[in-house]
């Protein structure tokens, strides 16, 4: 009969992936995100930028609307609304 000690190889059968687990966990931690943006989103952005002439008509409106000037017709405005829904397929 064959004894053999504590000493043994096959002590602990989970010990393969206990290791295994731990370098997974270590793998994770050593691992960083990138981002990379690529060039032809680079170019919309670039052409994306508004036209001055609109930018100085926003500000134009926030300044009336700020100063209580701004002042909306109703009757246009629902006149727009309509057209637009009646032109939609």
């Amino acid at each position: 009969m064959k004894i053999n000690g504590t000493n043994q190889s096959n002590f602990n059968p989970y010990q393969k992936q206990l290791q295994k687990q731990a370098e997974v966990k270590q793998e994770m931690k050593n691992k960083e995100d990138k981002l990379q943006i690529s060039n032809q989103a680079k170019q919309l952005q670039e052409t994306a930028k508004p036209d001055p002439a609109r930018q100085q008509r926003v500000q134009e409106i926030k300044q009336a609307v700020e100063s209580g000037e701004y002042n909306i017709d109703p009757k246009q405005t629902a006149r727009k609304m309509i057209a637009f829904w009646n032109n939609q397929p």
